[in-house]
């Protein structure tokens, strides 16, 4: 059973039980797309799109790199914060903030296709979430937030103009809008998205923090202000906390609807949607308002924005890795090279299925980490439960490189085979500690690959070739908890097993009780700052990069939903 939105006639929400973070969404014609914030994590700025709000696919991405050298080595928490779409004379344009460089846009005609390269629309440390607007009279604006790590403050939002093609600032930053003054206060209001109706420039915006924050709305009669403030959604007593940043649409025939994240803690921000009204006084009511006091609350099930008869989608995760590449649902964890993967070959050069990872040290480290190596492929979690297997192949690792699976948080854990410089082969587990300058890790468990293969009646060989990586994710449900599992429920925890069932010499059926060797792990990640916790597989090199590459091949990534 997949985790389905779509309910025939109705939706549930969240729409996305995903990632996607600081969600913004137009349509074009009869189609949605959708992009969010992407971090140090490449592929960035995720293309996705839907015909009915509900069942969404990932087709594209907007970025390939963020393109400066030092995101060579992962840049966490940096990187594409908060984006914008938009559509402007037949061009399709995504504006976002880089908190140490300043705004960047990409755009292009088809937004399936290749993006243009980004460019450098305003330079500043501390600018944020940008959202540009194209008036009536052909001038254009961005107003957008700031960064108190950066800049010293926050709670403000700014404005400058543009040039006509969206491409280049053409005034000074000012301030719009100061959301300190005790007059009408909106303490951290930040990602805001422009708007025009009935003769009022409308800015959406979150206000008072990620996880206990609500939505305002500004509005004023010039785009430069006075503005006034209203509070048009709050958690109230359901279990959608925040609800935070996201954007506004329209259908076909006129309905609107809010698209926004929630912070589910590990499970990263995922996105829901809700309905928009509008009252006498132009003023907007988002979600559901039952005590009629004109601030909605998110609604869990409702009627479908637009009637499709189509299957129910679901995003993906499997990776039957087609041709060596890996699928839309992997990004590297910084800028990445052609020259971290390729094809498998057997013996003969002859092409199969699956993906080779280059065992490299992109970091240069003496002692690498996964923290610090771009070269670590990651995927959201898209199940609040799940079983995930891969099938890997450690014959060509070279001494001193190791390759495996990882879950990764604020901190990380991972299993994995290294060939050491006599060359053995050593199954082991590790997990992390320390923050992200001083990251480092422990090994837990090292045991001679040599050895579990005896156990299983195995040669070397065969079990070096054929190695089962088998990952579960269970605990209690908290599918409806804000954060964290309440008082004396079972957190979910990451249990990884070591199988040899798909070697030549191995029968599964005659030694079934013990077909897997459980690692030991138990780990319950967390977010790390504002982006969710991930699965990966890496191949990664020890610090001589004198010495010849090897590589790890990966037969297939298969991930499987379960009950919690």
């Amino acid at each position: 059973m997949k985790t389905y939105s779509d309910l025939g006639n109705k939706f549930r929400n969240p729409v996305l039980f995903a990632d996607y973070s600081d969600p913004d969404v137009i349509r074009v014609e009869d189609t949605f797309f959708m992009t969010a914030s992407s971090f140090n994590y490449t592929p960035g700025l995720p293309i996705l799109v839907s015909k009915d709000l509900v069942n969404w696919s990932l087709v594209n991405y907007a970025l390939e790199n963020i393109g400066q050298e030092r995101f060579m080595i992962p840049r966490h928490s940096e990187g594409v914060w908060a984006p914008a779409i938009r559509f402007h004379e037949g061009m399709f344009y995504i504006y976002y903030g880089m908190p140490d460089e300043g705004y960047y846009v990409v755009r292009t005609k088809d937004p399936l296709g290749e993006w243009e390269r980004p460019q450098l629309v305003l330079e500043g440390k501390g600018l944020i979430d940008p959202c540009p607007f194209w008036d009536d009279d052909g001038r254009a604006y961005i107003i957008h937030g700031y960064a108190k790590s950066r800049i010293g403050f926050k709670s403000i939002l700014g404005i400058f103009e543009i040039s006509p093609d969206g491409l280049k600032s053409m005034s000074e930053d000012h301030f719009v809008f100061d959301g300190n003054d005790p007059e009408h206060p909106a303490v951290t209001i930040e990602g805001p998205k422009v708007y025009k109706r009935n003769g009022y420039y409308y800015i959406f915006a979150p206000a008072g923090g990620v996880r206990e924050g609500y939505q305002v709305v500004l509005r004023s009669k010039d785009i430069y202000g006075p503005y006034e403030i209203k509070k048009v959604m709050e958690q109230g007593n359901t279990v959608i906390n925040g609800p935070h940043q996201g954007g506004l649409v329209d259908t076909p025939v006129g309905e609107e609807f809010f698209l926004h994240f929630q912070d589910r803690g590990l499970y990263g921000r995922i996105c829901h949607l809700q309905p928009v009204t509008w009252n006498d006084d132009n003023w907007p009511v988002i979600g559901i308002d039952p005590d009629e006091n004109g601030v909605g609350k998110p609604a869990f099930e409702l009627d479908k924005p637009v009637m499709i008869k189509e299957e129910p989608m679901y995003l993906e995760a499997s990776d039957d890795f087609t041709f060596g590449e890996p699928g839309l649902m992997w990004q590297w964890m910084g800028d990445h090279e052609e020259s971290f993967y390729g094809e498998v070959t057997d013996e003969d050069g002859s092409v199969t299925d699956g993906l080779r990872l280059f065992c490299l040290n992109p970091s240069h480290d003496e002692k690498p980490v996964l923290w610090r190596s771009a070269n670590v492929l990651t995927q959201k979690l898209i199940y609040p439960a799940f079983e995930a297997e891969t099938v890997m192949d450690a014959t060509g690792l070279e001494a001193g490189d190791r390759a495996g699976v990882c879950m990764t948080g604020g901190q990380y854990v991972a299993a994995y085979v290294e060939r050491d410089e006599n060359g053995e082969y050593f199954v082991k587990t590790i997990h992390s500690e320390g923050g992200d300058k001083d990251k480092c890790e422990v090994v837990d468990l090292s045991v001679p690959l040599k050895k579990l293969a005896d156990d299983k009646k195995l040669s070397l060989e065969e079990a070096a070739h054929s190695i089962k990586w088998v990952m579960t994710f269970t605990g209690e449900d908290t599918y409806f908890q804000n954060v964290s599992p309440g008082p004396g429920q079972d957190p979910m925890k990451l249990r990884v097993y070591l199988s040899f069932e798909n070697c030549k010499g191995f029968d599964p059926d005659t030694d079934k009780e013990n077909s897997m060797t459980d690692l030991g792990i138990e780990f319950t990640p967390s977010d790390h700052t504002w982006v969710g916790a991930k699965l990966g597989i890496f191949a990664l090199s020890s610090g001589d990069e004198s010495k010849q590459c090897g590589h790890a091949d990966f037969k297939s990534f298969i991930v499987e939903e379960l009950q919690c």
